[in-house]
């Protein structure tokens, strides 16, 4: 029935140098794998697909003369990819070497699981609560909206919608998985149908979840790390995204809960209008976060590598104060948190690839995440140098 093990599904709009790294980890992940790839351009501005096309040959690009929105460009490439399997993943993600693999055999040993998402990381290597969450009822979206959840945060009555009483760390069957990375059976996919294209950004993903638990399927949450950049490609808290957020609110919430009490149902709409109002104009005026005077910037790299990381350093931080060493060829990339207290001096860390598996960073970023501290990448064989929110 199916032509490969496994699908991969990426949309983009205007975020290329992302897009080019994460198409390196999903070729590193791939290895030994039958696939077919496939990156929905929603017309970019940034000349994507031609900077891309001949970087890799292996994708197959679908470029739309229109932004379509999230949920219509994965659905162009679900109706037409080949694999038993197929993974929504977002542009601004990095995925581990070992990680497809090893997800792909899961599913196979489970034939209940209809989906499964990863233990997401952002550039400071903190953890992103999106990564497992509970379906938004009536109660749940109460609690969260007027407050109750951050001042309960370990209660499963009152903090259930981020679920933080369920450790990070360990395998949960959970309702809610994010967009940004979502493995689904493809059988399981076609049962219940596409994504809804009534959503156009956001608020998808939750309405996916909860029509394969639906389906009589069961969502997985598993403890395999990733990195997200959370969004960075778009703009987080202008009034359009703030638009299309809490409208996917809505709309997820009249579809599927439109027969609640009309008095709770009422407290969250209003809620969710006072929100998006009070977040708008709270935003006014606010200043993006400054950018360090003085950075200090530790190398992850083997020797032989150091000096043509330090030429791009330099052009990428010109008020850098010193670049630092940790050379791989003496010292194992663990023991870097055995002195957290001097890695603190830091500013900045820069992993450079191949030199350090994608694997790597992302278990010294889980073991050291610090909202001071920016992690960055630099592809040594690419020339690329990426960092959140570039």
């Amino acid at each position: 029935m199916y032509e490969t093990q496994l699908s991969i599904v990426i949309v983009n709009y205007n975020v290329k140098y992302f897009l080019e790294q994460c198409l390196y980890s999903v070729r590193a992940a791939t290895q030994g794998l039958e696939t077919d790839i496939y990156v929905v351009d929603n017309h970019s501005t940034d000349q994507s697909i031609a900077y891309l096309r001949p970087l890799f040959p292996e994708v197959t690009f679908i470029e739309n003369q229109e932004n379509v929105g999230f949920a219509k460009a994965n659905n162009q490439a679900f109706r037409i990819c080949k694999g038993e399997y197929v993974l929504m993943l977002n542009p601004d993600t990095v995925i581990g070497e070992e990680s497809l693999r090893s997800l792909y055999f899961f599913m196979e040993d489970h034939p209940e699981a209809g989906a499964l998402g990863l233990k997401m990381l952002n550039g400071n290597g903190v953890f992103l609560a999106e990564s497992k969450r509970s379906f938004p009822t009536p109660w749940v979206s109460f609690c969260k909206l007027f407050g109750l959840s951050k001042l309960f945060p370990n209660s499963p009555k009152y903090a259930s919608y981020a679920l933080p009483y369920l450790s990070p760390d360990e395998q949960h069957e959970v309702d809610v998985l994010c967009g940004a990375f979502m493995l689904m059976r493809h059988e399981a996919l076609d049962k219940i149908g596409l994504l809804d294209e009534d959503f156009f950004m956001y608020g998808e993903d939750i309405d996916l979840s909860y029509r394969f638990i639906q389906g009589g399927y069961k969502n997985y949450y598993m403890p395999e790390r990733m990195l997200h950049y959370k969004g960075e490609s778009t703009q987080k808290m202008s009034y359009r995204f703030l638009q299309r957020f809490y409208g996917a609110m809505l709309i997820f919430y009249r579809k599927h809960y439109s027969q609640s009490s009309p008095l709770l149902s009422l407290a969250v709409r209003t809620a969710v209008m006072l929100r998006a109002g009070l977040t708008t104009l709270c935003n006014i005026g606010r200043k993006k976060s400054a950018t360090p005077k003085h950075r200090r910037v530790l190398v992850v790299c083997r020797k032989e590598s150091l000096e043509e990381a330090k030429k791009i350093i330099a052009k990428k931080f010109p008020t850098c104060e010193y670049i630092n060493l940790w050379d791989l060829n003496e010292e194992r990339i663990t023991a870097a948190v055995c002195r957290k207290n001097q890695m603190k001096r830091f500013t900045d860390i820069v992993f450079v690839y191949p030199d350090t598996r994608f694997e790597q960073m992302f278990l010294l970023m889980d073991l050291m995440p610090n909202k001071q501290m920016i992690y960055h990448i630099f592809h040594r064989e690419h020339n690329l140098f990426v960092s959140p929110g570039k």
